[in-house]
């Protein structure tokens, strides 16, 4: 024996001293726990608490570093007793073990070698040509290294710190590395919980990581005999076939919520990151929550996705971000906040915006809810109701509060089309990509696609008084889709004025006002302030229901990710529910939690506007304060003769026609209309210059330049007029 241990000896000494710039450039313990990044990237809410881990390192699972006093007892000892026996009481090398291991390596007799903790984690923390520490033998040479690498360590390092870093640094099985990735994927837990049979599976598979079961557990076994536990050997192959199959393992393999997928996505960009974001852990479950709820409800009227959008209206902050129903979805990847649908009625209070802005309309003004039908050029547009009936005249606050579809059009006919369009693109909503023509009328009624994203941040600049501002998550948020497009970035603007957004704001917190469409009694109506709007889009594809108090914006989205329709569900009975809930949690407060109620009053009126009593001739809506706009004030609103009441229907406010060189210039006379039957001795005019009586067919032949076109009475008193351009386009070649 002695004459193996000599050489052995003089080897070792002479690698110490052949070695020593290796050997110097050892890591410190904190070093190694820095540079460690797991696989996984985390995402955390404000308070820290962890909302989502994404596995963005495909090449090896890692997760989290684990202190000593993290892991099982029966594991640490378990590891000891497997690897290295005599580990608390050597410098670094087992001489012993090292001598047997020479000695039976010159008679010919299998070994396992001699390697210590020590020198195991020496050669995990070498360069890329010590790795591999399981896959095959290594060279004298890097043995020799490992063996001055482990002296050095047992120097520099306590035992508990290289026990430590071994644990989280060793190769287990397949891509599992460290002690955390292997308790949690093989038996579904923290590496603290790991028993006795459990602790000796996982210290056999330091020895041959990629050994069948039935190898495993005879060698797992033999750890529990020479800890007198041999009695819990039965069933240990079964136990280590359902490990590694993944029999055990938790639903989520990294431990962590599973609570926002989709913003976990959208902001984490590399394994180890842990970013804070703005969301609220408690909200973001409660949202997602109710909203799982609403949807189980609704199951058999063929719904099976939504997504929930809850902002800070001071900070633009995004509190919850639930994108969608998860498994109760088909396409549970699919992001519904930021996925592109048709708007439904939710354009129309920002419609009823800009002719409030324009003088075209109080809230006290009176629409014709009736039958219409516009000539399109390409066939008669006919909006109707989503109740198969008309009311006939009724007030601006009641058309909007009751999501009226002919008197949107028709208010659509006040503003112009190009109006319209460009404030929508002034709120934010960038994915409004064509033009006003290619939208025309049913602009209105919302054929636009829009993002639940988009939406929020709109009605979040009403309750702000009419400015816009960006959103924020806490970190940089990349927009990979049109839906987030200019959501996160831009400067500050006003889109409405104050007084507007609060007539607005007014009208949409009005239940008396939606009474007629929703009842007084209906998810729209909570015990605080809250003015809010719903909507579906064509077919029931899609139905929505956004609303905002004096601190909160909430948005939902109820549909599917398919397109396909829904079955009777509108927005009421779809996603006002889910909307109630989310902003009676946010009200309401929680003491056992420390969170207070938080009331939402009225708003204050902003300067100027007038809180004027009115009554109606006839009397077809009960009397009623309302708020004008200085000089649109009046007190009797009284339903006035046909001149009044009468508009132009075609061309548009703010219409760009276009002729075309190729086609004969008779052919593209320009039809001039009106909303209604033409009085007698009624005339247009353009550009100062009398054209002539009205008529239903009447038609001019347009010219290049902007024209302003008016309809009069005989008496030439002026009843409407629209301003409009033509343009010549270039002849085309060959």
């Amino acid at each position: 024996m002695n004459r193996i241990l000599r050489p052995l000896g003089l080897l070792l000494l002479l690698a110490g001293l052949l070695l020593p710039f290796a050997a110097s450039a050892l890591p410190t313990p904190a070093e190694v726990r820095a540079g460690f990044r797991g696989s996984e990237a985390v995402l955390l809410a404000r308070d820290g608490q962890v909302l989502q881990s994404l596995r963005l390192d495909k090449q090896v699972r890692r997760l989290e570093w684990t202190p000593l006093a993290e892991i099982s007892p029966a594991l640490l000892k378990a590891v000891v007793l497997s690897e290295d026996k005599r580990f608390l009481n050597h410098g670094g090398v087992d001489w012993l073990a090292a001598g047997h291991a020479a000695w039976s390596n010159l008679r010919g007799q299998p070994t396992r070698g001699a390697s210590t903790l020590t020198m195991q984690l020496a050669g995990l923390l070498a360069d890329a040509e010590a790795e591999g520490l399981r896959g095959g033998r290594r060279s004298w040479w890097s043995k020799l290294g490992q063996t001055a690498g482990a002296l050095r360590l047992e120097q520099q390092w306590r035992k508990g710190e290289i026990l430590e870093a071994y644990l989280n640094l060793a190769p287990f099985r397949g891509e599992l590395q460290g002690v955390a990735a292997m308790s949690r994927q093989l038996f579904g837990k923290w590496p603290l919980g790991l028993d006795e049979r459990e602790a000796a599976l996982a210290a056999a598979l330091l020895r041959g990581p990629n050994a069948p079961p039935a190898t495993v557990a005879r060698r797992a076994c033999q750890l529990l005999e020479e800890q007198q536990r041999a009695g819990e050997c039965a069933g240990l192959e079964s136990l280590a076939q359902l490990a590694f199959s993944g029999g055990l393992r938790a639903l989520d393999p990294a431990g962590q919520p599973a609570l926002a997928p989709h913003v976990a996505r959208r902001l984490l960009q590399e394994p180890g990151q842990r970013l804070r974001s703005t969301l609220d852990a408690d909200l973001q479950r409660f949202a997602l929550a109710a909203l799982r709820q609403q949807l189980s409800a609704l199951r058999r009227q063929n719904v099976e996705d939504g997504a929930v959008l809850v902002l800070d209206n001071a900070s633009g902050e995004v509190l919850a971000w639930v994108g969608s129903s998860g498994d109760l979805s088909d396409a549970p990847e699919v992001d519904g906040v930021s996925a592109l649908r048709q708007a439904g009625s939710t354009l129309k209070p920002f419609l009823y915006g800009v002719a409030l802005e324009q003088r075209r309309l109080s809230p006290a003004s009176l629409l014709e809810d009736a039958p219409l039908s516009l000539d399109t050029g390409n066939g008669l547009y006919t909006p109707q109701n989503y109740e198969p009936h008309y009311r006939g005249w009724v007030s601006a606050r009641m058309a909007l509060a009751g999501s009226l579809n002919v008197p949107a059009v028709k208010t659509l006919l006040r503003v112009g089309t190009e109006a319209f369009h460009q404030r929508l693109l002034q709120l934010g909503l960038l994915s409004l990509k064509e033009g006003p023509d290619w939208y025309g009328y049913s602009l209105a009624l919302g054929s636009a696609d829009v993002s639940l994203l988009m939406l929020a941040n709109a009605y979040r600049s009403l309750a702000q008084g009419g400015r816009w501002t960006p959103l924020s998550l806490g970190v940089a948020a990349p927009c990979r889709n049109g839906g987030c497009e200019g959501v996160f970035a831009g400067r500050p603007h006003p889109v409405f004025s104050a007084a507007t957004a609060f007539q607005l704001g007014d009208i949409l917190s009005d239940p008396a006002a939606r009474a007629g469409t929703f009842g007084l009694e209906s998810w729209l109506a909570p015990p605080y302030w809250a003015a809010v709007k719903t909507g579906t889009s064509k077919d029931m594809r899609d139905n929505w229901c956004i609303g905002y108090s004096r601190h909160y914006t909430v948005a939902v989205w109820v549909g599917n990710a398919s397109g396909s329709p829904m079955h009777d569900v509108s927005g009421i009975s779809g996603a006002a529910p889910v909307w109630r809930a989310v902003l009676d949690r946010l009200h309401r407060g929680e003491p056992q939690q420390a969170r207070p109620p938080r009331p939402s009053r009225p708003p204050a009126p902003p300067p100027g506007l007038v809180h004027q009593a009115i009554r109606f001739e006839p009397a077809s809506e009960p009397p009623r304060q309302e708020w004008f706009q200085p000089g649109s004030e009046l007190s009797v609103v009284r339903r006035v003769s046909a001149p009044t009441l009468a508009r132009i229907a075609y061309p548009a406010n703010g219409s760009l026609i276009a002729l075309d060189p190729d086609i004969p210039p008779r052919r593209q006379a320009l039809p001039l209309r009106i909303d209604g039957q033409p009085g007698a001795g009624w005339r247009w005019r353009l550009d100062q210059t009398l054209l002539g009586p009205v008529q239903n067919q009447g038609r001019w032949l347009p010219r290049p330049g902007r024209h302003q076109l008016q309809l009069e009475t005989r008496q030439g008193e002026l009843i409407d007029r629209v301003d409009f351009e033509v343009r010549a386009l270039r002849g085309r070649k060959g």
